[in-house]
């Protein structure tokens, strides 16, 4: 039976944190060949992750340096930045060129939502990629899913030749009434369809979660990881096939690797230390963005809003002596990007925000939080 874990493209090694399209290729080689020798083979990439580089990176580390038939690799279609239906043809061809293969193992309709919905009906994407299936040049069709349960079912229902359906599912937005978790995953089972989970790590926050809810983690495990726990909530689902982690460093494959080998559902005791975690951290997560970065490509002013919601929860979370460590980042950031407070309100990051965050509402918070502040003498 297939391991549980899939390695996500979406956050590889770089070497300049502010350049997505820098990939460490030799760390990626590294975790890479980690991931294949501890039996592990499940690869997510997608045409538009670091900058348009992912899947040339994958091509590099995954492809031509191991057989074909040792790996599964995914990529997917993003139809919102399609001009017409016929660039669909375009971009497949390029990515099979990207990727250096002859066919994908799993291939998605990227991201639908509502607005990307219409698109996709409009440009007869579905019928695109079941197109591509019949010629054999992708295994199984799928689709990527942000949006209601009640959009999921209505989806699901008008394209039943779907084999799969990739969904965020982790234990923080479980219940949450913007992402609605539970609902959509109880949709696609409903619809009998299994499925691959994202963000179960909610973009590397719930890796760190607070101390207090470290704390209780670690009275239960004191070896494990907080990503361990969140992993594993997501892989206990029934339906569940694969659950996708976005690793950034080698230690991430070898801790991920160490309890997915012999992946053990979670009990009721850790069920119930999930449901004590989950609550600690709503208390402590002012604006729950999972750091996909997707809303910072149309912004007119260049504003590195993923990070400065990042620099803003940790500023939230820390105590005053630890504030202008913050406020020195954001600085740095300032210096190449615009600030939260030069947003002009145009809202086009919000149209492309799969948590469907108020972004500029919250710039607004941020600006306030670091525009005017001043970093302590000594």
């Amino acid at each position: 039976m297939p391991k549980k874990l899939g390695f996500g493209c979406m956050r590889l090694p770089l070497l300049d944190k502010n350049d997505q399209k820098s990939i460490d290729t030799d760390h990626l080689n590294a975790m890479v060949d980690a991931f294949l020798a501890r039996g592990f083979t499940y690869f997510d990439t997608a045409y538009v992750y670091h900058a348009f580089k992912s899947e040339e990176a994958m091509r590099e580390a995954l492809v031509k340096r191991h057989k074909r038939e040792d790996f599964t690799l995914a990529t997917k279609l993003l139809t919102r930045i399609l001009k017409s239906a016929a660039e669909q043809e375009t971009v497949f061809n390029e990515q099979l060129a990207k990727c250096g293969v002859e066919y994908f193992d799993y291939y998605l309709v990227h991201n639908i939502g509502a607005g990307s919905y219409r698109q996709a009906r409009e440009f007869d994407t579905f019928a695109f990629v079941a197109d591509k299936k019949r010629e054999g040049r992708i295994k199984h069709v799928g689709m990527s899913f942000h949006d209601t349960p009640e959009l999921l079912d209505e989806v699901l229902a008008a394209h039943p030749e779907l084999d799969f359906v990739q969904l965020q599912l982790n234990y923080i937005d479980w219940d949450n009434p913007g992402i609605q978790s539970r609902r959509c995953y109880e949709i696609a089972r409903k619809h009998g369809k299994p499925i691959v989970v994202m963000e179960p790590c909610k973009g590397g926050s719930l890796a760190l979660v607070p101390e207090k809810a470290e704390k209780l983690m670690k009275a239960y495990h004191p070896d494990a990881s907080a990503a361990s726990w969140a992993i594993r909530f997501a892989a206990s689902l029934e339906g569940v096939m694969t659950v996708l982690s976005g690793m950034s460093a080698l230690g991430h494959v070898l801790d991920n690797t160490s309890y997915m080998a012999d992946f053990r559902p979670l009990n009721e005791e850790e069920h119930r230390i999930i449901d004590r975690v989950t609550g600690i951290i709503n208390e402590d997560t002012a604006v729950p963005c999972t750091g996909c970065r997707y809303c910072e490509a149309g912004c007119p002013k260049k504003i590195a809003i993923s990070d400065y919601f990042a620099l803003y929860n940790s500023a939230k979370r820390a105590t005053s002596a630890n504030f202008s460590s913050q406020l020195v980042y954001y600085l740095n950031l300032a210096l190449t990007h615009g600030k939260a407070g030069d947003c002009i309100d145009c809202q086009q990051c919000e149209k492309a925000c799969p948590q469907h965050l108020p972004i500029t509402g919250r710039l607004k918070d941020v600006a306030q939080q670091f525009d005017n502040a001043s970093l302590p003498t000594r």
